[in-house]
């Protein structure tokens, strides 16, 4: 056996799995419950594809929710689809997973956050997601619902070397 066994990139990917899982079974069955999904997601990941004006508004990170209106959800083994409602524009977008920074759903209080790593392999900290309040100003979808209560986010990536 070479070298030492890689726990946090497993966890890594074991974690989008999980997200993969639940977005499909929303894809299948709609969003049981109260449940909803604040996902940030690093816009200059390659693979991500959104309309240009929504690019230059959010060209580094943005926040997406996926609650009340979306539509054309489907889940592929590395990557997300959805269609969200932006002022009544429906925009679709795709959304790899590997770009995923933050998923969190406040009605369980249930979160994670996916910290980067530079070249290097050292951790590069996230910026802080912005505040989930949903006001226009706030990269967000939807219908601007606020979150409710605030959620416990799990940082796995701390014990990747």
């Amino acid at each position: 056996m070479n070298g030492a066994i890689d726990y946090g990139s497993m966890m890594h990917r074991a974690m989008q799995g999980l997200i993969a899982e639940v977005l499909a079974q929303v894809a299948a069955n709609g969003l049981p419950g109260d449940h909803h999904f604040y996902i940030t997601f690093d816009t200059t990941e390659d693979g991500v594809e959104m309309a240009d004006w929504l690019r230059e508004r959010y060209p580094s990170e943005m926040m997406i929710v996926i609650q009340h209106w979306y539509e054309n959800l489907t889940v592929a083994e590395d990557h997300f689809a959805v269609t969200l409602n932006f002022g009544n524009s429906p925009e679709p977008m795709v959304i790899p997973f590997d770009a995923v920074r933050t998923f969190v759903d406040p009605s369980v209080e249930f979160g994670l956050r996916f910290e980067t790593q530079d070249s290097a392999g050292d951790t590069i900290e996230a910026e802080e997601a912005p505040a989930l309040e949903g006001s226009p100003s706030e990269p967000v979808a939807e219908d601007g619902g606020e979150a409710g209560h605030s959620a416990d986010v799990v940082s796995l990536d701390k014990w990747r070397k």
